[in-house]
């Protein structure tokens, strides 16, 4: 398999799904003829035009209310925010719309649109730049959240977002753009809601999501060769739905669970996986549930202490330690 970027590895995604539905179309803030924020889209508007690749005005709440409307015309839009932070001036039209009018239209009418961009701390642009709302929109049944850590997932996983019946909210990662991955020539698809086993242990649990995945894999193998303990990193890709069956299989052979993220603590998505976790699997434990997520506090400018903000491999593997 040929060895291609993230960022590459989006873009043929997209372009495989417009040339395959014609019902697919991206827009955003400079997706079009500026080629994306983060090159993401470039190349496209090029090969498909105007009417299949669309700059929006600066209007999060315009043009993902249009994706909406869209969506339920019967079109497949993927709408592009080029930070998750500017998401929340959208949350009537993905909150309210996009993730109720299945339900409340008793399932007569879907929304299958993708939205999609970085949803990331660890670049320095600031507290306004760098919300990682993914337990928030998990909150709202009707919505799925997707985060993938490598290029393999990130394409599979999103030609299934846009061949998905429902919204779903595509979190990346803007330090993962540039990591480079196997990736298979031609479409395939990835299930949503299947986590995946990114290296086997017998001693902990990893369980992580995004770039967070990167990091507990670095730890892992650190607390191999320093401490002789195995751990399993195990990656959601997807949090809601969310593979419970994988993370529970894990737990049973381990017995210790380290929970990691990025989000903040606070009704995080790791608040809620530790939550499932105690309720369905308590007497496989053999020590308590802890987490390494990002220090409760807006993300921090500087970029050394916003690393130190994040979740770190030192982190990781200390919290871990403690466990045995």
């Amino acid at each position: 398999m040929p060895l291609i970027t993230y960022r590459k590895a989006l873009n043929e995604a997209f372009s495989e799904e417009l040339t395959r539905d014609d019902s697919v179309f991206l827009m955003g803030e400079e997706v079009a003829e500026y080629n994306g924020a983060y090159k993401v889209t470039e190349g496209l508007w090029e090969r498909f035009g105007s009417k299949r690749v669309i700059d929006t005005p600066i209007s999060e709440a315009a043009f993902l209310g249009l994706g909406v409307g869209a969506a339920m015309m019967g079109l497949r839009p993927v709408v592009e925010l080029m930070f998750w932070s500017f998401a929340y001036v959208g949350f009537d039209q993905i909150i309210n719309n996009a993730g109720c009018v299945r339900y409340m239209s008793g399932g007569l009418i879907n929304v299958p649109m993708v939205i999609r961009g970085p949803a990331n701390g660890g670049t320095s642009v600031g507290a306004t730049h760098s919300h990682t709302p993914e337990n928030l929109i998990a909150n709202t049944p009707g919505l799925k959240v997707v985060c993938p850590a490598t290029p393999y997932d990130a394409k599979g996983l999103m030609i299934a977002s846009i061949r998905d019946n429902d919204t779903v909210c595509f979190m990346e990662n803007t330090l993962l753009y540039g990591n480079t991955g196997e990736v298979p020539e031609g479409s395939y698809t990835i299930p949503l809601g299947v986590a995946d086993i990114k290296r086997l242990g017998t001693d902990i649990s990893f369980i992580a999501y995004g770039r967070a995945v990167l990091t507990a894999l670095e730890a892992a193998e650190i607390l191999q060769a320093e401490h002789g303990i195995s751990a399993e990193v195990i990656d959601l890709r997807s949090i809601r739905p969310l593979d419970e069956e994988t993370l529970l299989t894990s737990v049973a052979k381990t017995h210790r669970v380290l929970l990691i993220d990025e989000n903040k603590p606070f009704c995080g998505v790791s608040a809620q996986i530790a939550a499932m976790i105690a309720e369905k699997a308590f007497d496989e434990l053999d020590a308590p549930i802890l987490r390494v997520t990002a220090l409760d506090a807006p993300a921090i400018y500087s970029m050394p202490l916003e690393k130190l903000q994040l979740p770190t491999p030192e982190r990781i593997i200390s919290k871990a330690l403690t466990l045995f």
